[in-house]
């Protein structure tokens, strides 16, 4: 088919509207604190998306490239259409705030600026800036022999004018930074927090000596983050940029956010060093820095005010008290988290470790925790002696410190650390260990769509896979000697890697589910779907008859709804936990489900190392066909999209059962755990447990 520019959803503005459904959570009937806690996540998610994908546009506008994207939006119209689409939605983001913040008071719980505070709360606040505050802020006068400082991204600093109270005339500019190791609030007491700015302000005379206070402005930066530019979310930019003229201007202001109503002399002196384009200035009623509400939202007194706690459950047969080694040996094993617990792949590794019938344990790992147990033992495996082999991938975005660290120690401790693949970054989330077993050697794997990272999987939805199948093993082995070795033939056999295979492998099964024409089916479930290839696959799948049901958490860049694409319905779930599991279900292949680290993105299949796992176990088969079902079902935490590019929320019709998928999903997992408690007899929590998930 004839494949045109207007066939496609452009990527930014799909991610606008993605943040926009996690903005609307706030309109929801959820509790306070877990509107606030998305009121955090939609402003840092803006901050990332600002010094990521809108400085990459402007680096592609000023060397004067014109396309970047499958639907051909110029770098200015895209610039345009997201200024112009955050400056409305700031009116929204303030509506929230305000309401929440006067729900909250009814609830004994504030956010009170200095001013409004009583007297003897404002001598405690006096008391803590002149015992810390004072020590630790950063004065900084601007004038002829004192240059305009450097401003870390993200910074957030007072700026003030001020006069000589000798000489009035003489009107003076500076700042005050105030560094990330002040809290963002005082909590003057149990349930008051105190914007740290507004204890500030009323001593900037006692900072400034000398000098009357004229007005001042709290004030915070974000720049083109040029550390990690390269990596993640802008490489697309980075492949533009190296196929023509490369202006690199590192580090350069992209964003200013400021106070309403700054006194003007403010606003022009800002601008005169900072140099930011008028419709990247965001002028705020409400505080600002609001990804530090998280302060708030962690106060142990006020739980009632957000969900209930989950507890992840452990599940047959992880739960029994033998080794995972033989519940692997006897079956495939699939756990869901977070309703499942993390424990078993921890318990993977740790026992590997401790386990004298263990010579080899190889592992990647892309997002680590700073207290990792698995690394910890990783670690001792190394020390007494196992092989130890681990794919640490240094340019995990905003994760790169903490990776060194873990890389440095795992070197220490005699592992064998390889930091990566030149010209490729490593996503693949798997794990082998070898076992010497009746003087052969015993394989087992685990493969994941989510990171070894045991505090992401408490609010992370994804898959794990044990296995100790024969072709797993065989190509988890050649994936990790492409890894540490030289080897032109990047290919596999069982699983699919790419750059080479997956995009392929993918495109293969739509033509196949094509040729079946209006008995095609194909779910697929994935956090991006932007791959101009795939795409019109899909499109042409879909005039075919194919039936294609996509759960998209985030971009989507195919248009649905067009005579194209009729038969293509696209969902995005937003709730208590962030989908982040790939799943594809294609009815006539052989086998037909599959897991994978990768979406459908061009960075996944192009640009990276990842696996796809085929899933052979009937019960694994029966349980990812639970999930996506229910997702498809879900008419409480779903929105659909329209050809124009627009979500809608979708509500359950008069006299429609709610189903809320990740309510459910607890419901499931807990009853099936209670059942286990109350019979030892482990068959009828296993017997639950199929009927729960069996294939629809």
């Amino acid at each position: 088919m004839q494949i045109n520019p207007s066939m496609f959803l452009n990527r930014e503005l799909s991610w606008l509207k993605f943040n926009s459904r996690v903005l609307d959570q706030c309109s929801k009937d959820l509790p306070l604190l877990e509107k606030l806690k998305f009121i955090a996540i939609y402003c840092t998610n803006l901050d990332e998306f600002y010094m990521i994908r809108v400085a990459g546009l402007k680096q592609l506008f000023s060397v004067g490239i014109n396309t970047s994207s499958s639907d051909e939006m110029t770098p200015l119209k895209q610039l345009k259409e997201i200024r112009k689409y955050l400056h409305q939605e700031q009116k929204l983001l303030e509506e929230y705030f305000i309401k929440i913040t006067k729900e909250l008071e009814k609830e004994n719980l504030f956010i009170k600026p200095y001013e409004k505070l009583d007297k003897n709360l404002k001598a405690k606040c006096d008391e803590y800036f002149f015992s810390y505050i004072f020590s630790i802020i950063v004065p900084i006068a601007v004038d002829a022999t004192h240059p305009f400082p450097h401003l870390n991204n993200l910074s957030f600093s007072l700026v003030v004018k001020i006069c000589d109270k000798s000489n009035p005339e003489l009107i003076k500019f500076g700042m005050i930074r105030i560094p990330r190791v002040l809290p963002r609030f005082y909590e003057v007491s149990s349930n008051i927090y105190v914007p740290i700015e507004s204890i500030v302000t009323p001593h900037i005379e006692d900072i400034f000596p000398g000098y009357k206070l004229l007005s001042s402005a709290a004030f915070r930066v974000t720049r083109n983050a040029d550390i990690v530019i390269e990596e993640e979310e802008a490489d697309d930019f980075m492949m533009i940029l190296e196929q023509g003229l490369k202006l690199r201007r590192k580090g350069a202001f992209v964003r200013l956010q400021i106070q309403k109503n700054a006194d003007e002399q403010i606003m022009e002196f800002l601008n005169t060093h900072m140099k930011i384009f008028n419709k990247d200035i965001y002028e705020y009623s409400i505080l600002l820095n609001l990804p530090a509400l998280w302060q708030i939202i962690e106060n142990k007194t006020f739980t009632h005010l957000l969900n209930p706690l989950y507890t992840p459950k452990v599940l047959p047969p992880f739960d029994e008290n033998t080794s995972i080694f033989n519940a692997i040996d006897k079956e495939d094993i699939m756990i869901l988290q977070p309703f499942e617990s993390f424990d078993p792949v921890y318990k993977f590794i740790k026992e590997a470790s401790k386990d004298p019938e263990v010579i080899s344990i190889r592992m990647t790992l892309y997002r680590v925790e700073k207290n990792s147990n698995i690394v910890q033992a990783l670690i001792d495996a190394a020390s007494d002696g196992k092989q130890v082999t681990v794919m640490v991938e240094l340019k995990a975005r905003f994760d790169e410190e903490n990776n060194l660290h873990w890389a440095k120690a795992l070197e220490d401790a005699g592992a064998h650390v390889i930091y990566g693949i030149t010209g490729f970054k490593v996503h693949a989330k798997v794990s082998q260990v070898i076992r010497k077993h009746n003087d052969k050697l015993k394989f087992y794997v685990h493969l994941s769509t989510g990171n070894y990272n045991a505090s992401s999987a408490k609010i992370y939805t994804d898959v794990s896979y044990f296995t100790s199948k024969e072709e797993f093993a065989k190509d988890t082995t050649s994936f990790f000697h492409i890894l540490s070795g030289f080897n032109k033939n990047r290919t596999l056999k069982t699983l699919a890697m790419s750059p080479n295979q997956i995009k392929e492998k993918i495109l293969e099964m739509i033509r196949v589910e094509s040729l079946k024409e209006q008995e095609g089916v194909i779910i697929a479930k994935m956090n991006s779907l932007v791959d101009p290839d795939i795409i019109k696959a899909l499109y042409e799948a879909s005039i075919k008859g194919v039936k294609i049901d996509l759960i998209v958490r985030g971009i989507c860049c195919l248009r649905p709804g067009e005579s194209y694409s009729k038969n293509i319905r696209v969902k995005s779930i937003i709730g208590k936990y962030l989908e982040h599991a790939r799943i594809f279900y294609f009815k006539h292949s052989e086998p037909n489900y599959f897991i994978s680290s990768a979406d459908w993105m061009p960075r996944n299949l192009e640009r990276r190392l990842e696996l796809m796992s085929p899933i052979f176990d009937e019960r694994s088969k029966a349980k990812l066909s639970k999930i996506l079902h229910l997702q498809l079902d879900d008419n409480t935490l779903s929105y659909e999209l329209n050809n124009h590019g627009e979500y809608y929320k979708i509500t359950p019709k008069k006299n429609e059962k709610r189903i809320n998928s990740h309510t459910i999903l607890e419901e499931y997992v807990s009853k099936i755990y209670k059942t286990l408690k109350k019979d030892t007899d482990q068959s009828k929590a296993k017997s639950l447990a199929i009927k729960l998930f069996k294939n629809d």
